[in-house]
């Protein structure tokens, strides 16, 4: 399982929601290519990124961060926020992002999505951010009428790298992740599954571990609050390989 240390951005700092409210963010520092530094330090191979300006403006706000970021992490950063067009996937990947995050099109533009995943094999995933088990977008302030299932189910074929699980009701609150919704996701469709949302402590990283589907969990607050250590969570996280898909190998 991978474990994605994660670096959100707002006004150019490092910065985490609560609930995905902006006006309850906590700065955490305002470098954050030292912060991305700092956890490929630390042993992450893997980093996620969110523009939150980009994710309420629809388009990149803090693309000179996200660059200084690219620059500095030694591995490969997943990157969402506002990404709702071809033109911003295809120039984010050619920049040096290895993965994007589509949440707010997936909805709106489904063929978006279907159309970059089978030109893009292995390089779109699809948020799927669930309040009360509905769909939220445009920076999680609206809910739609969408189940955080039915919107997974919609990309079974479609080819998508993976489907990224947040509970908003937790995110930014340290309240343990939604193990059991997330896993109950990861059942639901054959796609690879990131938990997102709530991560309190290493005894999260233990619950997920292992469950089938689930390819990774992305943390932020705990390790920026001291709660989680990224190498204690990592050596965990990849103590036992994940169960493989239905239909895979």
């Amino acid at each position: 399982m991978i474990v994605f240390p994660a670096i959100d951005l707002k006004a150019g700092q490092v910065v985490r929601l609560a609930e995905g409210d902006m006006a309850r963010a906590t700065v955490y520092g305002d470098d954050p290519a030292a912060q991305a530094r700092a956890f490929g330090d630390a042993g992450a191979d893997h980093l996620h990124v969110v523009d939150l300006d980009g994710a309420f403006a629809g388009g990149s706000v803090n693309g000179d961060a996200v660059r200084g970021i690219v620059a500095a992490f030694p591995g490969r950063v997943q990157l969402g926020g506002g990404i709702r067009n071809r033109e911003s996937i295809d120039a984010w990947l050619d920049l040096g992002v290895a993965r994007v995050v589509i949440g707010s099109a997936a909805l709106s533009d489904p063929q978006l999505v279907r159309d970059a995943a089978h030109a893009l094999p292995g390089r779109i995933v699809v948020a799927v951010d669930a309040r009360d088990g509905f769909v939220a977008t445009q920076g999680w302030a609206d809910v739609s009428d969408v189940s955080a299932t039915d919107l997974a189910r919609r990309f079974e074929d479609a080819g998508v790298a993976a489907l990224l699980f947040t509970d908003i009701g937790r995110d930014g609150l340290l309240k343990g992740c939604n193990v059991e919704a997330t896993a109950a996701l990861a059942e639901a469709v054959a796609i690879p599954v990131i938990a997102s949302g709530g991560v309190a402590g290493i005894e999260d990283i233990h619950a997920l571990k292992g469950k089938p589907g689930i390819e990774g969990v992305i943390t932020g607050r705990a390790l920026y609050d001291g709660r989680l250590d990224l190498a204690q969570a990592i050596a965990v996280a990849q103590d036992t390989p994940s169960p493989r898909k239905r239909g895979e190998g």
